[in-house]
């Protein structure tokens, strides 16, 4: 399960960042390319913020789709896991969004 250790990243730089300051919530943006599964992150988020300035905040998840552009006929389209072919059949695709992994805000008190 690899949303232990980036779940792990995300509240090590959230407590870092409070600088002993009580965290109230966190907002991310995982990517739905990310392979990371949102209830997982969820479940390790309040495991991990235990004793930490962050315990009791809440997570909110941003999933935003990817998104694939083909080289072959210059069309975008969404992409709703790592199958990288257009609608064409063409398999030159570039991965546009989807990927990311990101602190988006976060409230502390």
């Amino acid at each position: 399960m690899h949303e232990l250790s980036i779940t792990q990243s995300v509240v090590d730089a959230v407590c870092e960042r409070a600088a002993g300051r009580p965290v109230h919530s966190v907002r991310l943006r995982v990517g739905a390319l990310t392979a990371v599964v949102a209830d997982s992150m969820r479940f390790c988020f309040d495991l991990i913020t235990d004793g930490t300035v962050a315990q009791g905040a809440t997570l909110d998840i941003e999933q935003p789709p990817g998104g694939g552009h083909c080289r072959s006929c210059a069309a975008d389209f969404t992409l709703k896991d790592l199958v990288l072919l257009c609608p064409c059949g063409s398999a030159d695709v570039a991965i546009t969004s989807g990927r990311e992994l990101q602190i988006i805000s976060m409230k502390v008190g």
